[in-house]
C-alpha cells in the first residue's frame, strides 16, 4: 500500500518501523511476549469473526465450525489492540491509570479479546470463563442472536463509547478526563472518522484542558488506508502537509508507520512512552506551579496497514492493506473450501497452541497485563456510574419567585433559574459543569459565572477583563460546535459526574444524531446487570420558536421534541414548564434523576408566572393538571376544555380563555395545563403516562379540546393515539409558517394566537351554533387590527403585549 507524497517520497504502511521517536526500550525477550500476547489478540478477534466451536482448532476447521452468518469488522482490530497492550507496559512501569476510547468501536474485536485476555471479561460474564469451553462461548456469542453487537457496546468491559457512529471519540474522552486530574484517556481515532465535522471540531479540545486539575488524552489517530471501500483522506495527504494540519490543532504529532512486527514493537514502545513522560512532565510544572497553562499535548500517528496480518491477497486480490480488509475479511468461506483453507492456515499462523493452556493464556503472557483496576478494562471510570455521587442540592424552593399574582405578575423566569444553578456549580465544583454554544450569557443564565466562569486556555486579551468571564479553572465549557460541547457532556457524565447542556432551541438538532445514540447507550446499559446508573444527560432549550421573530424563519423550529419522542419510553422525558417556579421545580428533578435524557423548554424572556411554589411542585408531581383559578365549570360540565403545554402557549390559550368568558359568559371552561408531555400517552406506553380514566377526568370523552402547543402539533396527536374521544382534540402549534414577525404575529400565522385559539373552540362547540357569530366576527377584526398595527409600527399592540388575567382567583 502505497501513494505518493507532494515532494516525491511515498507513503507506505509496509516495512520496518519509521518513527519520530528512535530508541529500543524493548529486550528482545520483551518483544518475543509482546508480540505473542498481539497474536493471542488476533487469533481472538478472528474467533469472534468465524468460530461457533472448535475454539482452539485442534480439529481441521470444517463448515459446521463457523458461523452461519459472518458479521464484524476486522480492518482496525490489529492497530486498536497493538495500542492497547504497548499502554499495558507503561501502566505496570509508572502505575497509570488509563481508559481506553475507541474511535473505531466497529472494530470491537481488539477492544475485546484485550478484556478476555486480562480476564476481566471472564469476571464480569462467568460463563465466558478462560478456558476451552469459556472461549467457545466467547467466540459464539459475538454478533450472534442473545449474544452482542459488533460495536464496544455497554457490554463491553471498560467501554464508555460505543464508536457505531464516528466523530466522537476525542470529545467523549476530553469530557472524561475534565475533573480526573489522574486519568489518561487513550483514544483511537480512526481515519475515516477524522474526516468527520464532529472530530475536526473536537481537535481544538486541548484549549480547554487545565493540566492542574484535568487528566489527559492521548489520541492515536490510526492511518490505515480505506474506510469501507474508499480512500482516506489524513491517509493520502503528504506527511508534511499532516503534520502541518495536526500542530496547527496545537497537538505535537508523533510518527510511528510500518508493518515489520519487531521494529514496530520497539517504535511504538519508545514512542507511547515518550508521550507518556511528557504528559507527566507538563502535569508536573502546572501543578507544582498551581499555574495553568496550554501545552503542545502529545499524540502518535500510527500508521499500518489495514487489517495488519492478514494474508495480503486472496485469489489474486488485495486484501491487508486494501478496503477488503475493512469488515469480515474473507467472506465466503462457508461456500469456498478454499478459502476455508486459506482461513484455518491464517488462523494457524498466530500459533494458538502456543498461547493457551487448556484454552488460558500461557502465565508468561498473562503476566504483561496490569492487575485489578489498573487493567484498562476493568478501570471504573469506564463505568462512571460506580463513581457517580448526588448533588449536593440547594433547596430549589428557596429560590422561589414569591409575592405574584397567578398571571398578572411579569419575571425573569430563567434569570431566575440561574440563581439556583449558581448555586449548584458553587457546591459542585469537582463534578458538575455547564455545556453550551457560546450561549450561556445569551440564554440569561449569566449568573452561573458568580460561581464558576468560562473555562479558556487559549490566549488572553486586556479586553477580556471586561465581561469576559474567562478562566483556566472555570466551570462552563463554551465552544461555537455543539457537537463537541454535546460530546463533552457524555464523556462527563459517563465517567461519574453531572451536568447541564444549554442550546438555542433551533440549532439543537445539529446533534439530534448524538442524544440518538446516548439514548441507545443509557438504554442498553439498563439491560447489563454491572452497569451503574450514570446522571441524567440534561438538556435546556431557550431562545425559542416563538421568541425568534428577529431572527427569523431560520431561527423557528422546536422538532427537537420530535426526536427525543421517538427514544425508548425507559430512557427520554420531556418538560415544558410554563412558568419560573414550575422551571425550578423541573430542574431540580432532572439534576437529581439518573439514566435520563431530560429535555427541558423554557424561554428566557420575561413572562407572565401563573403558580406560587407550593402551587408549582405540586402542578410538576402531577405533570399536567386543571388549573381551577384559570376555569369556571365548577360543578359542572365544561363546554370546552382550553388546554396548552409551554410557556408562551399557556400565555396564549389563556388569553383566548379571557376573551371567550368575556364576550361569552355563560360559556364553562376547563383550562388545563401540561408540564411533563409525556403524560399524554397512555401508562401501557410510557411510565409517566395516565391512564385512560385519568384522561377522561381531565379533558372529558366528549367534549371539545382546543390544545395549544409549543411544537409541531402532530406529535400530540401522535402522543394521544387511541385515547377516549380523541377526535375531539384539536392541536394548534408550530406549522413551519415564520418570518421576521413580531411575536403576535408569528402566532397568528401558526394559528396558536389568543384569537385564533378562541375563534376554533366557538367553531367546536356544537351548542352555540350559531348565536355568537358576531362575537367571532368580533375576534376576526380584533385579530386583523393586531396584526395591522405590529405591520405599521414594529411592533404588537400594548394590549397584547402586556395582556394580564385579572380574573379573581375563583370562579
Amino acid at each position: 500500500m502505497s501513494a505518493r507524497k507532494a515532494n516525491g517520497e511515498s507513503i507506505s504502511a509496509y516495512g520496518a518501523a519509521r518513527s519520530t521517536i528512535t530508541g529500543t526500550p524493548l529486550s528482545g525477550e520483551d518483544v518475543r511476549k509482546m508480540d505473542a500476547y498481539f497474536r493471542a489478540s488476533m487469533y481472538l478477534c478472528l474467533g469472534m469473526l468465524y468460530l461457533r466451536e472448535n475454539p482452539l482448532l485442534k480439529e481441521p476447521l470444517k463448515v459446521e465450525h463457523l458461523k452461519a452468518r459472518l458479521l464484524g469488522h476486522w480492518g482496525s482490530d490489529a492497530g486498536q489492540s497493538f495500542t492497547w497492550i504497548h499502554m499495558n507496559r507503561l501502566i505496570k512501569k509508572y502505575d497509570l491509570k488509563v481508559l481506553f476510547i475507541s474511535g473505531p468501536g466497529h472494530g470491537a474485536p481488539g477492544v475485546i479479546s484485550q478484556s478476555y485476555l486480562e480476564g476481566v471479561y471472564s469476571e464480569v460474564y462467568p460463563d465466558k470463563s478462560e478456558d476451552e469451553q469459556g472461549m467457545q462461548k466467547f467466540f459464539k456469542q459475538f454478533s450472534f442472536p442473545g449474544g452482542i453487537g459488533s460495536h464496544a457496546t455497554p457490554e463491553t468491559p471498560g467501554s464508555m463509547h460505543e464508536g457505531g457512529e464516528l466523530g466522537y471519540s476525542i470529545s467523549h474522552a476530553f469530557g472524561s478526563v475534565f475533573d480526573h486530574p489522574s486519568l489518561i484517556a487513550l483514544t483511537m481515532v480512526g481515519d475515516g472518522e477524522a474526516e468527520t465535522g464532529p472530530l475536526a471540531t473536537s481537535w481544538h479540545s486541548n484549549k480547554f484542558l487545565n493540566p492542574c486539575t484535568d487528566g489527559a488524552v492521548l489520541p492515536v489517530l490510526h492511518l490505515n488506508g480505506y474506510k469501507i471501500n474508499n480512500p482516506t483522506l489524513l491517509a493520502r495527504i503528504s506527511h508534511e502537509e499532516l503534520e502541518f494540519l495536526l500542530r496547527g490543532y496545537g497537538w505535537t504529532p508523533y510518527f510511528v508507520e510500518g508493518s515489520d512486527l519487531p521494529s514496530m514493537h520497539q517504535a511504538m514502545a519508545a514512542t507511547l512512552e515518550h508521550c507518556v513522560l511528557e504528559i507527566k512532565k507538563i502535569q508536573k510544572q502546572a501543578r507544582d506551579s498551581q499555574n495553568p497553562f496550554r501545552p503542545r499535548w502529545p499524540m502518535i500517528v500510527l500508521r499500518t496497514p489495514k487489517g495488519w496480518t492478514a494474508p495480503r491477497t486472496v485469489d489474486g486480490k488485495l486484501l491487508e492493506g486494501f478496503w477488503r480488509a475493512h469488515q469480515v475479511p474473507i467472506t465466503d468461506v462457508l461456500t469456498n473450501p478454499a478459502h476455508l483453507k486459506i482461513l484455518e492456515s491464517w488462523m494457524k499462523s498466530y500459533k494458538p497452541e502456543e498461547l493457551f493452556q487448556d484454552g488460558k493464556l500461557i502465565p508468561e503472557l498473562k503476566a504483561l497485563a496490569p492487575k485489578g483496576n489498573y487493567r484498562i478494562s476493568a478501570n471504573p471510570v469506564s463505568n462512571g456510574g460506580v463513581l457517580r455521587r448526588p448533588l449536593d442540592l440547594p433547596d430549589f424552593r428557596d429560590y422561589a419567585l414569591k409575592d405574584l399574582e397567578p398571571g398578572i405578575s411579569c419575571r425573569a423566569s430563567m434569570i431566575n433559574m440561574s440563581k439556583f444553578l449558581r448555586d449548584v456549580v458553587g457546591r459542585n465544583l469537582t463534578k458538575f459543569r455547564v455545556f453550551g454554544p457560546d450561549e450561556t450569557e445569551s440564554n440569561k443564565l449569566a449568573e452561573i459565572y458568580k460561581a464558576g466562569k468560562k473555562v479558556w486556555l487559549g490566549e488572553y486579551f486586556d479586553e477580556d477583563k471586561d465581561g469576559g468571564n474567562l478562566t483556566m479553572q472555570g466551570r462552563v465549557m463554551e465552544m461555537l460546535s455543539e457537537h463537541t460541547c454535546e460530546g463533552w457532556f457524555e464523556g462527563y457524565i459517563l465517567s461519574g459526574r453531572h451536568g447541564l447542556l444549554n442550546s438555542y432551541e433551533p440549532f439543537i438538532h445539529i446533534i439530534d444524531s448524538m442524544v440518538n445514540q446516548h439514548c441507545k447507550w443509557i438504554e442498553k446499559c439498563a439491560e447489563v446487570e454491572w452497569r451503574a446508573k450514570v446522571a441524567s444527560l440534561n438538556i435546556l432549550l431557550t431562545a425559542t420558536v416563538w421568541r425568534q421573530d428577529h431572527n427569523g424563519f431560520t431561527h423557528q423550529d422546536p422538532g427537537f421534541l420530535d426526536v427525543v419522542a421517538n427514544k425508548s419510553p425507559e430512557v427520554v422525558r420531556i418538560y415544558l414548564p410554563p412558568d419560573g417556579n414550575t422551571l425550578l421545580s423541573v430542574m431540580d428533578h432532572c439534576l437529581r434523576s439518573v439514566n435520563y435524557v431530560n429535555v427541558v423548554v423554557a424561554d428566557k424572556q420575561d413572562h407572565i408566572q401563573f403558580l406560587n411554589m407550593d402551587d408549582a411542585v405540586a402542578h410538576c408531581s402531577k405533570g399536567l393538571g386543571i388549573w381551577d383559578w384559570a376555569s369556571n365549570d365548577q360543578g359542572h360540565e365544561p363546554d370546552v376544555v382550553m388546554a396548552a403545554c409551554g410557556d408562551v402557549p399557556t400565555h396564549e390559550a389563556l388569553a383566548a380563555t379571557d376573551l371567550l368568558r368575556r364576550h361569552i359568559p355563560a360559556l364553562k371552561i376547563r383550562f388545563v395545563n401540561v408540564v411533563d408531555l409525556f403524560k399524554l400517552i397512555s401508562a401501557i406506553n410510557h411510565p409517566h403516562g395516565m391512564s385512560d380514566r385519568q384522561w377522561k377526568a381531565i379533558f372529558t370523552t366528549d367534549k371539545p379540546i382546543i390544545f395549544n402547543f409549543h411544537s409541531y402539533p402532530w406529535l400530540v396527536h401522535r402522543l394521544t393515539y387511541k385515547r377516549p374521544g380523541q377526535h375531539n382534540l384539536h392541536v394548534r402549534g408550530y406549522k413551519e409558517k415564520g418570518s421576521i414577525d413580531t411575536p403576535f404575529e408569528l402566532a397568528v400565522r401558526n394559528q396558536t394566537d389568543r384569537y385564533s385559539l378562541a375563534i376554533d373552540a366557538i367553531d367546536r362547540i356544537a351548542s352555540l351554533g350559531n348565536t355568537v357569530a358576531g362575537v367571532r366576527e368580533k375576534f376576526l377584526n380584533l385579530q386583523l387590527a393586531a396584526k395591522n398595527e405590529a405591520y405599521d409600527n414594529g411592533i404588537d399592540p400594548d394590549y397584547i403585549r402586556n395582556w394580564t388575567w385579572d380574573y379573581p382567583r375563583t370562579a
